[in-house]
């Protein structure tokens, strides 16, 4: 798969209007400043909370906005540790402990057991319940403002950062980086940013319209994707890595019970398809498609049909079908920003990069690069209460600690995307070499052991632990 660096678009923070248009309030100052109140950065406000450390979470959407987005999740058993060590451990009671997967071609099941060669299983829980998972106990620790727990009003507070009711902010909008990337105030300014005194911070807005200034030691972007912080990292010291895929999922959910015990992905000569499960009545299921397909276009029938199609085989599998209750289409990319630190700017999750979900990494590698994100501010606050002054040098250890796990996700991602998928223009030939590869893996211990490796995570975050 060639990788390549690549423009990354700056988005025109213009759109949200002057700050000195809008009413200002006094500048705050917190130890740490975090952007996106997804799950990475409501772990990252509850790790810090835990080790006493100051900080501030702003989250453009209500919480309510983000727990009615539903988004499918499997878990690597390190990133479940990771919650449980953290004490969120209803994943152990709701979730869905995984041992194995299947692949399924030539219209036949071959099982991967995932914890017959590693020791290791994966658990079905979607990334919708770690938010609420985490949003429930930063609610339990009243961290949010007495604009209300819920975040209805998106107020977020005005009150002292201190406050530990007012750690978590929704409905607060960055609109400008104040010298995102220079705490020193000399180069490095960016499209969107300004240079902003001796440390870092942010201008936010809440649904009011009033306008904030948060600054702080450090920044995290957070905020996925299409990051604001990510933008304001100068081109010329950041480059980012893209691989385009031509191919994307049709997904549904649909109201029927299981069709299969565990996950089978399915590779035949109509193209992919994925039997996921979510709860006992409601399926998700995926196939592959063209990622400018219009899902409204389609009809239950038609999608239950084209399902059927790319699962049938001799041995007659079939799946329950039921009412489509939703229909979306989820397009591919990779790509990799480097480096994920600028000055006392860092990025983790998917604004520092994404992948692709055929081999179920972005939520895993999100939920890693905050606990090693944790790790490297607990020594760099140290630095500062041993010396007197904080060492940035130690800030780089985050980006070359993240990186071997964030590249073996990307080639993982890739080569089962590979592997699995037809492609536009496909010849004979290459049909019949990735059906050869499939079987050679299956028929090979090394090759099953090499797929559930990457399936399950490569073990703990950090050191050992439990697998």
């Amino acid at each position: 798969m060639p990788v390549a660096p690549a423009a990354d678009p700056t988005p025109d923070l213009s759109t949200s209007g002057s700050p000195a248009s809008r009413r200002r309030h006094a500048p705050e100052r917190t130890l740490v400043g975090i952007v996106g109140g997804g799950p990475a950065g409501l772990l990252l406000s509850h790790l810090l909370h835990r080790s006493g450390v100051d900080h501030v979470v702003l989250e453009a959407r209500s919480r309510e906005e983000i727990e009615h987005t539903h988004r499918a999740g499997i878990l690597e058993a390190g990133a479940v540790q990771v919650l449980v060590d953290a004490g969120l451990d209803r994943v152990l009671r709701d979730g869905s402990r995984h041992d194995g997967i299947v692949l399924r071609f030539d219209g036949a099941d071959h099982r991967i057991d995932l914890t017959g060669l590693t020791g290791r299983s994966v658990w079905l829980y979607p990334q919708t319940d770690v938010f609420i998972d985490l949003a429930n106990q930063r609610a339990a620790d009243g961290a949010y403002s007495s604009g209300g727990a819920d975040g209805a009003d998106g107020s977020g507070g005005v009150g002292g950062v201190g406050d530990v009711g007012d750690q978590v902010r929704w409905g607060a909008t960055v609109t400008h980086v104040l010298d995102g990337g220079n705490v020193d105030g000399g180069s490095g300014g960016a499209v969107g940013s300004d240079s902003g005194g001796d440390r870092p911070g942010v201008l936010w807005t809440d649904r009011q319209g009033d306008t904030h200034e948060l600054r702080c030691d450090v920044l995290v972007g957070a905020d996925g994707s299409h990051s604001t912080l990510r933008h304001t990292l100068p081109e010329s010291q950041r480059r980012t890595f893209v691989h385009e895929y031509p191919y994307a999922w049709f997904g549904v959910i649909v109201e029927t019970p299981r069709s299969a015990p565990e996950l089978v992905y399915t590779a035949s000569e109509h193209g992919f398809a994925l039997i996921s499960q979510r709860t006992e009545t409601h399926q998700r299921l995926y196939f592959q498609c063209d990622p400018d397909e219009d899902p409204a276009r389609w009809t239950d029938d038609q999608i239950w049909a084209e399902l059927q199609r790319r699962v049938a085989g001799p041995d007659g599998f079939r799946l329950v079908e039921g009412a489509v209750e939703e229909r979306s289409v989820l397009r591919f990319r990779s790509s990799v920003v480097e480096p994920v630190r600028h000055g006392r700017m860092l990025l983790a999750g998917d604004a520092a990069h994404t992948v692709p979900p055929t081999g179920a990494k972005g939520l895993n590698l999100a939920l890693a690069d905050v606990v090693v994100l944790h790790d490297v501010l607990q020594t760099w606050l140290a630095s500062g209460r041993r010396t007197g002054r904080r060492d940035d040098t130690v800030l780089d250890e985050y980006g070359r600690r993240v990186a071997e796990r964030v590249w073996r996700a990307q080639h993982f991602s890739a080569w089962m995307s590979g592997m699995l998928h037809s492609h536009p223009g496909e010849t004979d030939f290459a049909a019949r070499r990735r059906l050869a590869e499939l079987r050679m893996l299956v028929a090979s211990e090394s090759g099953r052991r090499f797929l559930a490796e990457g399936y399950t995570g490569w073990g703990p975050v950090l050191g050992e632990g439990a697998s």
